[in-house]
């Protein structure tokens, strides 16, 4: 397996990764997963994504059961996550990117995949009523509590990307390091 640096972090991350998308928790029984996952992981792929809204949230439950039982090194993998699209819920704060929602969709994705922080954590998208500030604050409040390690985009704009950045060296936080598009 290759492995490349995370931006212009130091983080080695496989070229291959290894996603659970909608598969996991809905479309494949949990001793599938737990092969797929297995047999990634011994051929060297060491980084595994993964989202609030996948399955509702079952999806990191899965993924959270395999890693407990697997017993890896936690040293040997990175694990992210997205936050923005909730875990079902529709009610106000349990979408988007507010502190409220960002930092208890971290909490609760923290629990599902039984992990006590992330590697990688994911804007899901870019949300149009929340201030980046208030965004970029809460991801940084994250990485100062060791709850993430990085943060960074998915689907947002370059121009989006760039206002984010601004707005971490402006008020000397952390800024995103890595975007995930489409």
């Amino acid at each position: 397996m290759q492995y490349r640096r995370l931006g212009k972090s130091g983080l080695q991350l496989s070229v291959l990764s290894f996603g659970s998308w909608l598969t996991f928790g809905k479309q494949i029984g949990d001793n599938t997963a737990e092969k797929l996952m297995a047999t990634a992981y011994e051929r060297g792929v060491n980084f595994f994504d993964n989202a609030e809204i996948y399955s509702r949230g079952e999806s990191e439950r899965v993924m959270g059961d395999i890693l407990q039982k697997m017993n890896w090194d936690r040293s040997s993998y990175v694990v992210s996550s997205k936050v923005f699209f909730g875990d079902g819920g529709k009610l106000p704060n349990q979408t988007g990117l507010s502190r409220k929602h960002i930092v208890e969709g971290c909490e609760a994705s923290l629990r599902r995949l039984k992990v006590d922080y992330m590697d990688l954590y994911f804007c899901h998208r870019p949300d149009k009523n929340t201030p980046i500030e208030e965004t970029v604050w809460a991801m940084n409040h994250l990485i100062a509590q060791g709850k993430i390690l990085y943060w960074g985009t998915s689907e947002w704009s370059a121009q989006e990307i760039m206002e984010a950045h601004m707005v971490a060296r402006e008020q000397r936080l952390i800024g995103p390091v890595m975007e995930q598009p489409q």
